[in-house]
Formats: structure tokens, C-alpha cells, sequence
């Protein structure tokens, strides 16, 4: 055999090998989860959370339900805040209830860099060592030595949910989003409580990338997201 040969040999093996590779991968990303059902998108914009104090401290009074939102016993408030950084402002932003023990502000990374704060990544109610911010209203002002974070990507499941899709509570998912941009998300964070209501909730950043609509939703790919061929591995 001659060493043009050999070398188309070697490189049909190589092929073999990596498409075996790659088939395996795919096999095992989808074992045991649910990747046929779809799961609504929500976009969660910049907002804060209030403890009671917090509350009556910027508005005089406990804070107003005006709206229930999509998670039974959420509900977006007549009240807003300014929120007030190192390096910039950010007027409007919305406040949700009901009060919270502690006051925690979620906004994108570009909402951030406006304000000039290093909002670390985390999950919600995750504040300790977390950036600063002021809050202000036309009534009053309230300083937060920490509670700004950018939430992390995360799914609310009920118990039947976590059940149908094969997933449990705090386990990490890659979720494809399908719409004018389809992108895969790693690191999804999955939440369940016998009072969820199915929804991913991704920030603005996220959305923008994705072409988020009210029309895009979402399908999980796996668990534990994995470097090789860029797929979630069980």
C-alpha cells in the first residue's frame, strides 16, 4: 500500500470514529429527558424586590398589587424605583410583590455597566457579598450595602413538571430556544415547587440574543452541559 493509500485509510477511520463519537453524544443528551415538549419563555426585565421596610421607607406605605403575574402569588406593584449607581441611572424600573425578608434588585449585565456595578451572576434570593445600589422614589431613598444581581437563567417547575421532563429540583439543563434565532442556553437552572407554574425566565440580554417574542419557546437538549461537540451530556 502506498502512502497516499494509507493516509485516505487513516482518514476514514478517523471519520468513523469521530461520527461514532458524535452519535454517542447525541444519544446520551437525550436519554431520560424530555426534548419533545416545549416550555414558554418569558423575558424578565429589569425589577426589585422590597422588604416591607424597604417599602414604606421609599413609598409611605406597603406596596400596591396592580397586577398578578405568571407565578401564582407574584404580582407587579403600582410603585417604582430609581435605581442609582456608581457610574449611572436607571429610572422606572418596576417593582414586584409581595415583600420579601430582604430588598434584591435583578438586572442585565448591560443594565450594570450603565450603572457602573458589578452585579455578580446568581440565584434569586442569593444575595450575600453581592453588589451595592441606591434605591429612590419621589418620597425617599433607600442605600442596599448588597442585593443587585443578574439572576440566573432558570426554569419553574412543578412537581408534575420535574416528573414529565425528567429533571429534578437545582439540577443544570441546556435549553434551545426556537425562534428567529435559535441558540442553545447551558446553565439553566431548574426550580420546582408544587406551586410553579411551567416558564423559563431569561433577562433582556438573553432575549435580545435569542430574538425573543412572546411566540418563542423553549426545549431542553440534556443535563450538565458538556465541552464536547458543544452538547448536554446526562
Amino acid at each position: 500500500m502506498n502512502e497516499k493509500a494509507l493516509q485516505e485509510v487513516l482518514e476514514g477511520v478517523i471519520r468513523g470514529v469521530v461520527q461514532q463519537l458524535g452519535n454517542q453524544s447525541v444519544t446520551s443528551a437525550t436519554t431520560d429527558v424530555n426534548t419533545e415538549d416545549s416550555i414558554p419563555v418569558e423575558l424578565s426585565a429589569r425589577h426589585a424586590h422590597l422588604s416591607e421596610a424597604d417599602a414604606i421607607a421609599l413609598f409611605g406605605a406597603p406596596l400596591t398589587p396592580v397586577r398578578e403575574l405568571s407565578q401564582p402569588g407574584q404580582f407587579l406593584c403600582k410603585e417604582r424605583v430609581r435605581l442609582i449607581g456608581p457610574k449611572g441611572v436607571i429610572d422606572n424600573v418596576a417593582v414586584l410583590g409581595p415583600s420579601r425578608g430582604s430588598s434584591q434588585v435583578e438586572v442585565s449585565k448591560t443594565d450594570a455597566r450603565i450603572l457602573g456595578a458589578d452585579a455578580p451572576v446568581r440565584q434569586s434570593g442569593d444575595i450575600n457579598g453581592s453588589a451595592g445600589i441606591i434605591l429612590a422614589s419621589q418620597n425617599g431613598i433607600v442605600g442596599l450595602e448588597e442585593g443587585l444581581i443578574v439572576a440566573s437563567r432558570h426554569i419553574h417547575m412543578s412537581t408534575e413538571d420535574a416528573k414529565r421532563f425528567g429533571v429534578a429540583d437545582n439540577d443544570l439543563v441546556c435549553v434551545r430556544l426556537e425562534g428567529d434565532r435559535p441558540l442553545i442556553l447551558e446553565d439553566v437552572l431548574v426550580r420546582v415547587n408544587e406551586n410553579f407554574k411551567l416558564a423559563m425566565h431569561i433577562d433582556a440580554d438573553e432575549g435580545n440574543s435569542a430574538g425573543w417574542s412572546k411566540a418563542v419557546s423553549g426545549k431542553l437538549v440534556g443535563k450538565k452541559c458538556g465541552a464536547a461537540h458543544g452538547l448536554c451530556k446526562n
